[in-house]
Protein backbone atom coordinates (compact mmCIF):
# COMPACT_ATOMS: atom_id res chain seq x y z
CA UNK A 1 0.00 0.00 0.00
CA UNK A 2 1.58 3.21 -0.87
CA UNK A 3 1.99 5.76 1.39
CA UNK A 4 2.85 9.63 1.54
CA UNK A 5 3.43 12.63 3.91
CA UNK A 6 0.92 13.84 5.80
CA UNK A 7 1.26 17.44 6.54
CA UNK A 8 -0.30 20.26 8.72
CA UNK A 9 -1.09 23.76 7.26
CA UNK A 10 1.85 25.30 8.20
CA UNK A 11 3.81 22.72 5.93
CA UNK A 12 5.44 20.79 8.69
CA UNK A 13 5.92 17.15 7.96
CA UNK A 14 3.16 15.55 11.12
CA UNK A 15 3.37 12.06 9.99
CA UNK A 16 2.74 9.45 7.24
CA UNK A 17 -1.15 8.32 5.73
CA UNK A 18 -1.89 4.91 3.63
CA UNK A 19 -3.46 5.45 0.13
CA UNK A 20 -5.54 2.50 -1.14
CA UNK A 21 -3.95 0.55 -3.89
CA UNK A 22 -7.35 0.75 -5.85
CA UNK A 23 -6.81 4.80 -6.70
CA UNK A 24 -2.99 5.58 -6.11
CA UNK A 25 -1.15 2.16 -7.57
CA UNK A 26 -2.89 1.74 -10.69
CA UNK A 27 -1.82 1.03 -14.06
CA UNK A 28 -1.72 4.26 -16.26
CA UNK A 29 -3.22 3.75 -19.56
CA UNK A 30 -2.51 6.29 -21.97
CA UNK A 31 -4.69 5.81 -24.29
CA UNK A 32 -7.51 5.16 -22.10
CA UNK A 33 -6.18 8.82 -20.23
CA UNK A 34 -6.67 10.25 -24.18
CA UNK A 35 -9.97 9.05 -25.23
CA UNK A 36 -11.52 10.16 -21.94
CA UNK A 37 -9.81 13.33 -22.02
CA UNK A 38 -11.17 13.98 -25.15
CA UNK A 39 -14.28 12.89 -24.28
CA UNK A 40 -14.70 15.11 -21.52
CA UNK A 41 -13.62 18.80 -23.69
CA UNK A 42 -16.12 17.66 -26.12
CA UNK A 43 -18.73 17.55 -24.21
CA UNK A 44 -18.19 20.80 -22.91
CA UNK A 45 -19.14 21.90 -26.36
CA UNK A 46 -22.45 23.50 -26.14
CA UNK A 47 -23.68 22.56 -29.55
CA UNK A 48 -25.46 25.94 -30.00
CA UNK A 49 -24.40 26.80 -33.32
CA UNK A 50 -26.64 27.27 -35.96
CA UNK A 51 -27.44 28.65 -39.61
CA UNK A 52 -30.07 29.31 -41.91
CA UNK A 53 -30.78 26.95 -45.04
CA UNK A 54 -32.28 28.19 -48.31
CA UNK A 55 -36.32 27.44 -46.90
CA UNK A 56 -35.27 29.19 -43.48
CA UNK A 57 -34.46 32.74 -45.03
CA UNK A 58 -36.84 35.47 -44.88
CA UNK A 59 -37.65 37.27 -48.13
CA UNK A 60 -37.05 35.48 -51.92
CA UNK A 61 -40.50 35.21 -52.93
CA UNK A 62 -40.40 37.14 -55.87
CA UNK A 63 -38.27 35.70 -58.89
CA UNK A 64 -35.13 38.51 -59.12
CA UNK A 65 -35.73 38.35 -62.95
CA UNK A 66 -37.04 36.56 -66.27
CA UNK A 67 -36.21 33.64 -67.04
CA UNK A 68 -34.79 34.44 -70.76
CA UNK A 69 -33.27 36.94 -72.41
CA UNK A 70 -31.09 38.82 -70.23
CA UNK A 71 -27.81 36.46 -70.77
CA UNK A 72 -27.15 36.22 -67.45
CA UNK A 73 -27.97 32.50 -65.38
CA UNK A 74 -31.28 31.39 -64.60
CA UNK A 75 -32.58 32.12 -60.93
CA UNK A 76 -35.54 31.44 -59.09
CA UNK A 77 -34.92 33.34 -55.51
CA UNK A 78 -32.31 36.09 -54.34
CA UNK A 79 -31.96 33.42 -51.39
CA UNK A 80 -30.06 30.90 -53.34
CA UNK A 81 -27.04 30.16 -51.52
CA UNK A 82 -25.40 31.76 -54.34
CA UNK A 83 -26.64 34.97 -53.07
CA UNK A 84 -25.56 37.11 -50.48
CA UNK A 85 -27.53 36.93 -47.76
CA UNK A 86 -28.93 33.55 -49.44
CA UNK A 87 -29.12 30.54 -47.57
CA UNK A 88 -25.91 28.39 -45.91
CA UNK A 89 -25.06 24.97 -47.80
CA UNK A 90 -23.94 22.57 -45.23
CA UNK A 91 -23.77 24.65 -42.51
CA UNK A 92 -23.37 23.94 -38.91
CA UNK A 93 -27.15 23.23 -36.37
CA UNK A 94 -27.44 22.65 -32.83
CA UNK A 95 -26.12 19.05 -31.96
CA UNK A 96 -24.91 17.17 -29.08
CA UNK A 97 -21.26 17.19 -28.85
CA UNK A 98 -21.36 13.84 -25.73
CA UNK A 99 -19.09 11.51 -26.40
CA UNK A 100 -20.62 8.24 -24.29
CA UNK A 101 -17.86 6.23 -22.81
CA UNK A 102 -17.95 2.68 -20.59
CA UNK A 103 -18.28 3.46 -16.69
CA UNK A 104 -15.00 1.32 -15.98
CA UNK A 105 -13.05 3.10 -18.94
CA UNK A 106 -13.86 6.69 -17.09
CA UNK A 107 -12.79 4.54 -13.43
CA UNK A 108 -9.50 3.44 -15.20
CA UNK A 109 -8.89 7.08 -16.00
CA UNK A 110 -9.56 8.49 -13.20
CA UNK A 111 -7.26 6.24 -11.15
CA UNK A 112 -4.32 6.33 -14.10
CA UNK A 113 -4.65 9.73 -13.70
CA UNK A 114 -4.06 9.68 -9.60
CA UNK A 115 -1.22 7.48 -9.76
CA UNK A 116 0.45 9.62 -12.11
CA UNK A 117 0.30 12.66 -9.79
CA UNK A 118 1.59 10.37 -7.07
CA UNK A 119 4.40 8.68 -9.01
CA UNK A 120 5.26 12.81 -10.43
CA UNK A 121 5.38 13.81 -6.58
CA UNK A 122 1.95 16.29 -6.99
CA UNK A 123 0.29 14.89 -4.66
CA UNK A 124 0.23 16.53 -1.08
CA UNK A 125 -2.42 15.80 1.73
CA UNK A 126 -3.01 17.70 4.41
CA UNK A 127 -4.72 17.57 7.64
CA UNK A 128 -6.79 19.95 7.76
CA UNK A 129 -6.98 24.04 6.40
CA UNK A 130 -8.77 24.98 9.54
CA UNK A 131 -10.24 28.19 7.46
CA UNK A 132 -12.36 30.47 10.02
CA UNK A 133 -13.27 32.56 7.17
CA UNK A 134 -12.92 33.34 3.58
CA UNK A 135 -9.63 34.77 3.28
CA UNK A 136 -7.58 34.29 -0.03
CA UNK A 137 -4.57 35.06 1.67
CA UNK A 138 -4.87 32.10 4.06
CA UNK A 139 -5.19 29.64 1.15
CA UNK A 140 -2.19 31.46 -0.51
CA UNK A 141 -0.27 31.06 2.76
CA UNK A 142 -0.94 27.16 3.07
CA UNK A 143 0.14 26.74 -0.49
CA UNK A 144 3.24 28.06 -0.06
CA UNK A 145 3.91 26.31 3.43
CA UNK A 146 3.93 23.56 1.50
CA UNK A 147 6.17 25.02 -1.45
CA UNK A 148 3.61 24.32 -4.38
CA UNK A 149 3.17 28.11 -5.14
CA UNK A 150 3.77 29.41 -9.06
CA UNK A 151 1.92 26.43 -10.39
CA UNK A 152 -1.55 25.23 -11.16
CA UNK A 153 -3.42 23.65 -8.23
CA UNK A 154 -6.54 21.25 -7.14
CA UNK A 155 -8.37 21.33 -3.91
CA UNK A 156 -9.85 18.22 -2.76
CA UNK A 157 -12.24 18.50 -0.10
CA UNK A 158 -14.07 15.76 1.41
CA UNK A 159 -17.86 18.05 0.91
CA UNK A 160 -18.72 21.68 -0.13
CA UNK A 161 -16.84 24.24 2.10
CA UNK A 162 -18.20 27.23 1.06
CA UNK A 163 -15.65 28.73 3.30
CA UNK A 164 -12.60 27.05 1.13
CA UNK A 165 -14.60 27.89 -2.35
CA UNK A 166 -15.20 31.86 -1.46
CA UNK A 167 -11.33 31.62 -0.15
CA UNK A 168 -9.83 30.50 -3.45
CA UNK A 169 -12.52 31.55 -6.19
CA UNK A 170 -10.34 35.06 -6.77
CA UNK A 171 -7.20 32.69 -7.43
CA UNK A 172 -6.91 31.81 -11.32
CA UNK A 173 -4.48 29.13 -10.85
CA UNK A 174 -6.43 27.52 -7.93
CA UNK A 175 -9.29 25.18 -8.37
CA UNK A 176 -11.79 23.37 -5.49
CA UNK A 177 -13.50 20.32 -6.18
CA UNK A 178 -15.58 17.95 -4.35
CA UNK A 179 -14.38 14.26 -3.62
CA UNK A 180 -16.81 12.34 -5.16
CA UNK A 181 -16.61 14.99 -8.44
CA UNK A 182 -12.96 14.43 -9.29
CA UNK A 183 -12.07 14.33 -13.16
CA UNK A 184 -9.27 13.48 -15.36
CA UNK A 185 -9.38 16.89 -16.76
CA UNK A 186 -9.02 19.02 -13.66
CA UNK A 187 -6.49 16.21 -12.26
CA UNK A 188 -4.00 16.30 -15.64
CA UNK A 189 -3.84 20.36 -15.88
CA UNK A 190 -3.31 20.40 -11.99
CA UNK A 191 0.83 20.71 -11.03
CA UNK A 192 -0.32 20.15 -7.43
CA UNK A 193 -3.04 18.10 -5.98
CA UNK A 194 -4.22 19.43 -2.66
CA UNK A 195 -6.18 16.82 -0.48
CA UNK A 196 -7.69 17.01 2.54
CA UNK A 197 -7.20 14.23 4.55
CA UNK A 198 -10.56 13.65 5.59
CA UNK A 199 -11.14 13.50 1.71
CA UNK A 200 -9.49 10.26 1.19
CA UNK A 201 -11.78 8.01 2.67
CA UNK A 202 -14.74 9.71 0.39
CA UNK A 203 -12.79 8.87 -3.20
CA UNK A 204 -11.88 5.68 -1.75
CA UNK A 205 -15.46 5.13 -1.07
CA UNK A 206 -16.71 6.71 -4.53
CA UNK A 207 -13.81 5.39 -6.96
CA UNK A 208 -11.83 2.26 -5.10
Amino acid sequence: MPMTTLYARTGEAIGEVELSDELFSAPINTAVLHQVVIAQLAGRHLGTHDTKRRGEVAGGGRKPYRQKGTGRARQGSIRSPQFRGGGVVFGPHPRSYVQRLPRQMKRLALVGALTSKLDDDAIRVVDGFGLEGPKTRDIVSIIAALGRSGGRVLIVAPATDETLILSARNLPRVEVIRADSLNVVALLNADTVLIEQPALSRMEEVYA
